[in-house]
């Protein structure tokens, strides 16, 4: 039976949290909603399931019940403790998503907050978010189209967003080690706080609040992107030290990594140049105007870009992996200008590439087969729940990271045990796809 229980708000941020317990010897999940995990099979083998609720750009109202839902899927399969995963950058309506959570999780729940996630340069101080040496609304992240975060400091973000009084433990206090968090998170709940934040810069840091939550012995709903969740897992006694999980390299003959990539950040442009370097590395440019349009349009230009790559992987000089872009080509789209041109709900251009990019990787495999693909590689959480919807996919057995916040799992049911990273558009350095790529060779090799 899992007892550990985790609602994210998007499917690479539940990948991100499961994949920590994994690497624990925590037999994890990730389900891309809550129908699928109830009805999934073999719900008993499993120590943790996480479920996302792809509400991070929802309106309040419907990201609240999309929670509350998940968290009560949840408490019907006995999980025990609760988490509420919440992106490193703070997007989307946090306070709302964790006031659900509580109002399920009992009258005697509180959230508390740990933004932090050292190993990936995400800290808390003095209720300050910084990224990677960066004050979080200097980052990129800060003018995303869909979710932008304009706010700084945490307590206030959560303030404007939750219904609770938000109560914060500052850096000073942590150091100083776990009866000191412990006093200082009794004075913040004495005071009336029902959501309290806790700065961190280290895992140390966290591991001190992990357990200072534990000796007060509380009903503590854990908010934060996966270290937290993490640490008081293993001060339970749930789960054992975290250590990587990879298998030995593996001949490479005969198999290609098919990519999808619909993030168009910087960082993922570098990293697919710098991949395409490679020459064994083809790029296929997909114009993402036709897949917006839908119809017969879309289904042409998907189409064009399956024959090509079809061609490529029954050739002789078959490619080690093949790279399917929208936006890392010529000029970027403003998808939102896109939406108001053709009277569309907000966000549906993005939906309609995704879907395009996901039809794409879908026929592929259909006509070549999946012996001959290593594995998927996708940029970008709604990428990736695209490609897994077409198909035909609801969950994914997490595994391990590549590095932090690029995931590796194993489909589950359509194309059972078939590899799959998850990346995010902001994570990496320049030479992270081509790590994925050569992980995902490995991995295909797994028994």
């Amino acid at each position: 039976m899992p007892l550990i229980g985790a609602v994210a708000d998007d499917l690479t941020g539940a990948t991100t949290t499961g994949v920590l317990l994994a690497r624990s010897k925590a037999r994890t999940a990730v389900f891309f909603n809550e129908e699928a995990a109830e009805k999934a099979e073999g719900l008993d083998e499993l120590d943790a399931v996480l479920i996302s609720s792809n509400s991070r750009a929802l309106p309040a109202n419907e990201a609240y019940e999309k929670v509350k839902s998940g968290t009560q899927a949840l408490k019907r399969m006995g999980v025990k403790y609760f988490t509420k995963r919440i992106d490193t950058t703070l997007r989307g309506g946090v306070g709302i998503e964790v006031d659900a959570m509580l109002d399920t999780a009992g009258e005697d729940a509180v959230a508390v907050v740990v933004p932090a996630m050292p190993q990936s340069r995400r800290i808390l101080v003095g209720g300050y978010s910084v990224i990677d040496g960066v004050a979080l609304v200097n980052t990129p992240v800060a003018q995303d189209v869909r979710t932008p975060v304009k706010e700084n400091y945490i307590p206030r973000l959560l303030c404007g967003q939750t219904k609770r009084k938000v109560g914060l433990v500052t850096l000073d206090k942590v150091l100083k080690g776990e009866e000191a968090v412990r006093k200082a998170l009794e004075e913040e709940r004495n005071a009336g706080c029902g959501v309290i934040v806790v700065d961190a810069i280290t895992l140390g840091d966290v591991e001190e609040i992990a357990k200072a939550c534990i000796e007060l012995r509380w009903n503590v709903v854990a908010v934060d992107p996966g270290p937290f969740t993490s640490k008081l897992a293993f001060h339970r006694g749930l789960i054992k030290e975290e250590e990587p999980n990879v298998p030995p390299a593996t001949d490479e003959n005969g198999k290609t990594v098919l990519i999808a990539a619909g993030s168009a950040t910087p960082v993922t442009k570098k990293q697919m140049e710098v991949l395409c370097e490679d020459k064994r590395h083809v790029r296929i440019s997909v114009d993402p105007l036709p897949l917006i349009e839908g119809g017969d349009a879309a289904m042409d230009e998907a189409f064009q870009a399956v024959h090509k790559a079809v061609e490529l992987m029954e050739s002789e000089t078959q490619p080690r992996a093949i790279l399917f872009e929208t936006a890392l080509h010529g000029e970027l789209l403003n998808l939102d200008e896109e939406d108001n041109k053709r009277h569309y709900a907000a966000g549906m251009s993005a939906n309609r590439i995704n879907a395009g990019l996901g039809t794409i990787i879908s026929q592929v495999l259909e006509q070549t087969g999946r012996e001959k693909v290593a594995g998927l590689y996708t940029t970008g959480g709604d990428t990736m729940v695209n490609v897994c919807y077409q198909l035909g996919v609801e969950c994914i057995e997490v595994m391990d990271y590549v590095i932090p916040q690029t995931d590796v799992g194993r489909l589950v049911g359509s194309y059972d045990g078939l590899p799959v990273v998850g990346k995010g558009g902001l994570t990496g350095n320049d030479n992270t796809a081509c790590d994925i790529v050569s992980r995902l060779f490995r991995e295909s090799a797994r028994k």
